[in-house]
């Protein structure tokens, strides 16, 4: 059997919270483990366990905030025993447009928050699967339009934006990084 994969699905916690763009990693994390009932675990994560072909994949939502991501993965990461090499973010961009995937491994956070923290407590060398939420239009601060729902337009392209999002997450499992971004980057 394959090595564990961890899929972490960036997010916050809070039914507030729930259909709102920086909230998109938890979506495709319910996404990959439908028909699953996630269970809560020591790591301060909701873990659902599931396999893409015969790897064995973990899907985790952290219970804590945005800003507080590292800790948990790292704690469910040292549980599993699964190396940076082995772990993939799920997270809004707000410099790629609404409906826009691009997978990269490494690279700086952008200023988001919750990719910060995991780089503290892993370095920068893990996958991130970046979906795109686009940046808000006029004045807008970029904090305040990630937290709001996602528009009505928008919604209607959700549905099919999360299902490419989780195909490009079980790609990368199964094919590697070079046969994703080949597929999936725009």
């Amino acid at each position: 059997m394959a090595d564990r994969w961890l899929v972490f699905g960036l997010g916050n916690p809070g039914d507030q919270y729930f259909f709102t763009r920086h909230n998109i990693g938890h979506l495709l994390c319910n996404y990959m483990a439908a028909g699953k009932k996630f269970s809560s675990h020591k790591s301060r994560t909701e873990i659902a366990d599931l396999f893409v072909g015969q790897t064995p994949v973990t899907v985790a939502k952290s219970k804590l905030y945005m800003n507080e991501s590292g800790s948990p993965l790292k704690a469910l990461a040292d549980f599993y025993k699964v190396d940076a090499d082995h772990i993939i973010v799920v997270h809004d961009e707000i410099d790629l447009p609404f409906n826009t995937i691009r997978i990269k491994k490494g690279g700086g956070d952008n200023g988001h928050n919750g990719l910060k923290d995991i780089t503290r407590h892993f370095g920068a060398d893990y996958y991130r699967i970046r979906l795109g939420v686009g940046r808000p239009a006029g004045p807008q601060p970029a904090a305040d339009y990630v937290l709001k729902p996602f528009s009505g337009a928008e919604k209607k392209e959700l549905d099919d934006f999360i299902a490419r999002g989780a195909q490009a997450t079980e790609h990368l499992i199964e094919r590697g990084l070079e046969s994703t971004q080949q597929e999936f980057n725009q």
